[in-house]
């Protein structure tokens, strides 16, 4: 009994890794974008709150992401300039960029978890409401939010992962479409002598009705 070996078509072979690059350039772009809403939706949220005590009363307290710490907001718009970067450049520039993403993404996971026991802000706030400085918050309790941004954080890590393993297969900006340069120039015909009207047009146009 003969056994048949099959063989790869050489265009299946090549169409692979281009279907591996068109789906983790969709991931990628797909992470990193909602990565980026994410964290700077959680930073606008609720992330601590409690009570400090202004003149024999509580006086409820509440702090945002973006009182608590300012890093996941801007590394998120980091995160999304990078992004953009990562189809403007090539070789060895998309690698840089696409770890400027990563670290990005880092970057958000890491400030938002730390932030999230944090009580500064709120000993800030409270300090402010009494007029002393040495004031401290009450019934102190944290939110999910610090959790949702760093989750946003791991999704921008992510885009930058698959940037830096698999953008040597994505497409990038091309100056080609610059006007008029590839355009090739229109050369004039010559204008039958014996119809006036076509003289009298190429004469207009600017062009030579004999065509030297």
């Amino acid at each position: 009994m003969e056994y048949v070996t099959a063989v790869p078509h050489p265009r299946t072979e090549a169409a692979a890794p281009a279907r591996s690059g068109r789906r983790s350039l969709a991931v990628a772009l797909l992470c990193g974008a909602l990565g980026a809403a994410v964290a700077l939706l959680a930073t606008r949220q609720r992330w601590a709150e409690g009570t400090a005590t202004v003149a024999g009363g509580a006086f409820p307290l509440t702090v945002k992401g973006s009182d608590v710490t300012g890093v996941p907001a801007a590394l998120a718009i980091v995160g999304l300039a990078a992004l953009v970067a990562v189809f403007a450049v090539r070789r060895a520039g998309r690698l840089v960029v696409a770890g400027l993403l990563a670290l990005s993404g880092a970057g958000i996971m890491a400030a938002a978890l730390v932030a999230a026991t944090d009580d500064s802000a709120l000993d800030e706030k409270a300090a402010q409401a009494s007029g002393d400085t040495s004031a401290t918050v009450a019934a102190l309790s944290h939110t999910g939010w610090p959790y949702v941004a760093a989750a946003g954080g791991a999704l921008i890590l992510l885009a930058g992962l698959l940037a830096l393993r698999f953008g040597g297969r994505w497409p990038a900006m091309s100056g080609r479409y610059e006007r008029g340069t590839d355009r090739p120039r229109r050369t004039a015909r010559p204008a039958d002598p014996e119809r006036p009207e076509e003289i009298w047009k190429a004469l207009d146009r600017g062009e030579d009705p004999t065509g030297a």
